[in-house]
């Protein structure tokens, strides 16, 4: 698996993911708010497969913003 999310993505993802769970934990949404567990397990191993399969471009940068280091 080629990683295919950008590191803004990823954190938005995560985010995302765990208000529908935190609130299905809580008995505030009822059991469609397992569907969070998705966005979290693509954000946690780094690949979407949707946009994989359309061959959608969505990592621009693999370095976090703040990174001014060289990794070569």
């Amino acid at each position: 698996m080629t990683r295919n999310l950008a590191y803004w993505d990823r954190i938005a993802r995560f985010v995302l993911g765990m208000l529908p769970v935190i609130a299905a934990l809580t008995g505030t949404i009822g059991v469609w708010g397992w569907v969070g567990v998705i966005l979290l397990t693509t954000a946690s191993v780094n690949f979407c497969p949707p946009p994989f399969i359309g061959y959608l471009p969505v990592v621009t940068d693999r370095r976090p913003p703040w990174c001014t280091r060289s990794f070569k």
